[in-house]
């Protein structure tokens, strides 16, 4: 079978490119590596910023978008993809499980969570090292935490732990915060964060499970240790695109070079959500992609007949 169109990752931008190529009457495929769809959004507690939904739990709104795709009866298929070719006016898309072809795609592989590369992270990654607050913070109920980061992500960790952990040291390498002033202001007034400014992570300490963090204050040019049983680490994130390497340009940072009309300079093929050239990643941006996808899809194929 040739599809019209591909769709890699099942994250907010591929679901919604889904949901318009189904409604545009495309023979559409989605192919996602993992278990279940939503991408990031299945690890935020809350997401208190998306139109019409205030307060929604991450997991849930990634639930409705898998839902609605569900209903209109897309095809979504479990599949990690390994290999990106050109066949003529084709693509081919190699898989784990097969060969497909389709006329077009649309790369919606969004990003992942970026390292602290410390000595110790690795090492107790799963014993006390953690990327995701929701997923893991109920492990820690009553003891200390840290979180390391300054945008919108280490603040709501910070939040949602200071709910469970006695204590929660917020540590930042700046004098001030990237994220939303609103969550600024509440981390401020929570009674037990601890904001740790000018601070950076230089070991993560422990034999079978996190003990303690080195932290090292540049401005005072001093290091001491903290006592902490977890170290939630959100200092941004990386895109998911080394499946697109040598296939489509990419920036320096390597995310995928395209506009908000998702077009990359490989015709036919698109790029929609965090794993593009933007100025803001939320999920609000990431939907809007994938209907922006999918329209340049349709005006690519109408205008090869």
């Amino acid at each position: 079978m040739i599809y019209d169109v591909i769709i890699i990752g099942s994250g907010p931008a591929g679901l919604s490119a889904a949901i318009y190529g189904k409604r545009a009457g495309l023979n559409a495929l989605v192919l996602e590596r993992q278990p279940m769809s939503g991408g990031q959004i299945l690890n935020t507690y809350e997401v208190d910023n998306y139109p019409g939904l205030p307060g929604i739990g991450g997991f849930e709104i990634g639930q409705k978008f898998r839902e609605h795709a569900d209903k209109l009866g897309v095809e979504i298929k479990t599949a990690g993809v390994c290999g990106l070719e050109t066949a003529g006016e084709l693509f081919r898309v190699q898989t784990n499980d097969g060969e497909l072809q389709s006329r077009t795609l649309i790369l919606a592989t969004g990003a992942g969570h970026r390292k602290l590369m410390v000595p110790g992270e690795e090492e107790l990654a799963g014993m006390g090292v953690s990327y995701c607050a929701t997923c893991d913070g109920a492990f820690f109920k009553n003891r200390a935490a840290a979180v390391v980061g300054g945008g919108d992500v280490a603040l709501e960790d910070a939040l949602f732990l200071a709910r469970g952990c006695s204590k929660v040291y917020l540590i930042h390498r700046r004098d001030e915060f990237r994220g939303a002033k609103i969550l600024q202001q509440r981390v401020k007034e929570a009674p037990n964060i601890e904001i740790l400014y000018h601070s950076v992570v230089e070991e993560i300490c422990g034999k079978d499970a996190v003990e303690s963090v080195s932290v090292y204050n540049r401005k005072e040019e001093r290091r001491f240790k903290l006592q902490v049983s977890g170290v939630f680490v959100a200092v941004g994130i990386e895109p998911n695109s080394k499946i697109a390497e040598g296939f489509v340009p990419m920036d320096e940072s390597g995310y995928l070079k395209a506009g908000e009309d998702c077009v990359t300079e490989i015709p036919g093929v698109f790029a929609a959500g965090d794993v593009r050239t933007k100025k803001l990643r939320q999920v609000v941006t990431a939907a809007a992609d994938g209907a922006n996808a999918i329209a340049s899809v349709e005006a690519y194929l109408l205008e090869r007949g």
